[in-house]
């Protein structure tokens, strides 16, 4: 049970890399060649890299919808990555476990473990107000930047790829665009994003707190 994040990051590399070379191998010349870009991008997405040696934005939709998600999860935790971060994604799992074994159990006594230690109840408490707030965040920047008119996909990632501090996105914020046809209000929205995401959120709220 040591290193229970480090072997979760790790699955979801080798998992999302096979899933996208199986996803994208008529693309290229060789499974090998399909390979090499899908763990480059895998990569560069899950550690918030930001970089593109192809443009995804033309792979299937199951290869762009894998690196979507891997931009929510992010790095490991103390890292400089962005995202909700995978240890924070664990918890957040096992706090649904053990709420439905609650539920089924009312006199349970259950404690949330990670590498087989107890997790204290407040680290626990953090994480849950984290993730609502991220998702306020997200939906508030998705509902005001759409104000521009662009296509929900370019808004929704320009989101995902500035709170998360990924880089591209995709559509018109894909590897071989940009974000430069956004207005100076939804840049503003994004850049607070950007700021949010890199902080960690509560940093960067607390100024606005009296």
């Amino acid at each position: 049970k040591r290193q229970e994040e480090l072997r979760t990051y790790i699955m979801l590399i080798v998992g999302a890399t096979a899933l996208i070379t199986l996803n994208i191998h008529s693309m290229f010349p060789s499974m090998i060649k399909a390979f090499r870009y899908a763990i480059f991008q895998v990569v560069t997405v899950i550690t918030t890299t930001g970089y593109a040696t192809t443009d995804f934005n033309t792979w299937p939709e199951i290869s762009r919808t894998i690196l979507v998600l891997l931009m929510f999860i992010g790095a490991c935790a103390g890292s400089t990555g962005g995202g909700i971060k995978v240890s924070r994604i664990l918890i957040l799992c096992k706090t649904v476990r053990k709420e439905l074994h609650i539920f089924l159990h009312p006199n349970a006594v259950k404690k949330i473990k990670m590498d087989g230690k107890a997790i204290p109840h407040e680290v626990v408490r953090s994480t849950n107000i984290f993730f609502i707030v991220y998702m306020l965040i997200f939906a508030s920047s998705i509902f005001l930047i759409a104000f521009d008119d662009f296509d929900l996909i370019t808004n929704f990632t320009a989101v995902a790829a500035t709170f998360n501090n990924i880089g591209p996105g995709l559509e018109l914020v894909g590897p071989t665009g940009n974000f430069g046809m956004f207005s100076w209000f939804s840049k503003l929205i994004l850049t607070f994003d950007m700021l949010a995401g890199r902080l960690e959120i509560f940093p960067l709220l607390i100024l606005f707190v009296r």
